[in-house]
């Protein structure tokens, strides 16, 4: 463990006093509301402020309590969520806004908050410090980035190990109790707006006089993490099936990205094909096969990245006079007019805005 001395008391002396000058101005804070807290905290992961902000505020208009949340359906939540990503998210959401109200309220400890479905140490952590107070220390990207590099820890971020180290480390750096939710917001705030990833302004940085990796000239060694992120390739064929003035909808039901949102009939391969080769192979029924009148290749190639995966898509319309009679999984048809109702992948919902078809 790194020794600290005083540093504790320096270092946690400058970042409220960096805090006291540029903390950001958010919806979320100094509200001592924990469900708000929670929301904007489930919001923004892996989501950037400047994004999240806006669903915030749309997602307390359309639920401002707890107990609306918990009377939605999922329909509802993912539709408010949709272009969000990380659907899992959402969906956690919703099922912890059902314990609490069938819990009878908040729970008000940091094992009561943990227990909540989709709630982990970080954001457990933070809903008991800013709702509550509680002495519990934030441990995320922004808090990790800032820990290596001002106490030059090398221990790698991704392991069980450094975890633990991080987490032991933050703890033992809070402050007096009364400071702990300033603390704990001034150090996520000045890993996400002085001491970012790439291109640190450490030359207006009042942490650099006794910043281990500026010293040593290591600012963008650390963190360290053990493991490349591995991106692998998904190749995706939709088909907007339109009959008779409604258009075919999919539900997503397997435990993957996505799951519990519309998209068009789709096809998924291990490799690329041939612009229009999928259409006529056995990967499409044959009653859609056979009723189709009008096949049109409206994109091809379509790249859309996520984290872990880099999805390719290729996008079709299909007209026919009368609805199959098989797709082999549920179908839900829809007024072509009133497909804004459904919740859709971001994928999905660009495409459709893309070509008029939304």
């Amino acid at each position: 463990m790194v020794k600290l001395n005083n540093y504790e008391d320096r270092f946690a002396a400058l970042l409220l006093a960096w805090y006291n000058e540029n903390r950001r101005d958010l919806p979320w804070r100094g509200v001592g509301d924990p469900y708000k807290i929670w929301v904007s905290e489930i919001i923004l992961q892996q989501t950037r402020v400047s994004q999240g902000h806006d669903y915030f505020l749309r997602f307390m208009e359309r639920f401002p309590r707890v107990e609306d949340l918990a009377a939605a359906s999922e329909d509802e939540v993912l539709k408010c969520w949709q272009g969000l990503g990380y659907y899992s998210r959402a969906r956690n959401l919703h099922a912890a806004a059902r314990q609490v109200v069938e819990g009878g309220g908040f729970p008000r400890t940091y094992e009561g908050i943990r227990r909540l479905k989709g709630v982990g140490d970080y954001t457990a952590a933070a809903i008991a410090s800013f709702a509550f107070g509680l002495r519990h220390a934030v441990v995320d990207g922004n808090v990790y980035r800032v820990l290596a590099r001002y106490f030059g820890v090398d221990s790698p971020i991704d392991t069980g190990q450094g975890k633990k180290y991080f987490a032991r480390l933050a703890e033992e750096l809070l402050p007096a109790d009364k400071y702990v939710a300033d603390y704990n917001q001034a150090v996520m705030d000045f890993g996400a707006m002085q001491c970012v990833p790439k291109g640190p302004k450490c030359g207006q940085c009042p942490l650099c006089e006794s910043c281990l990796a500026f010293r040593d000239g290591k600012v963008q060694d650390l963190p360290v993490k053990s493991k490349a992120l591995r991106v692998t390739e998904r190749y995706l064929h939709y088909m907007y099936i339109q009959a008779g003035g409604e258009v075919a909808l999919f539900r997503r039901e397997a435990d993957d990205i996505w799951k519990g949102l519309y998209e068009p009939f789709l096809v998924e391969t291990a490799e690329p094909c041939e612009p229009g080769t999928v259409l006529d192979s056995d990967l499409v029924p044959p009653s859609v096969r056979d009723a189709c009148t009008k096949k049109t290749l409206l994109c091809t190639g379509v790249r859309h990245q996520l984290t872990h995966r880099t999805l390719i898509c290729d996008f079709y319309k299909l007209e026919m006079p009368d609805k199959p009679a098989d797709f082999g999984r549920e179908v839900h048809w829809a007024k072509a007019g009133e497909l804004s109702g459904f919740a859709f992948p971001r994928l999905v919902a660009m495409l459709l805005e893309r070509f008029g078809l939304s």
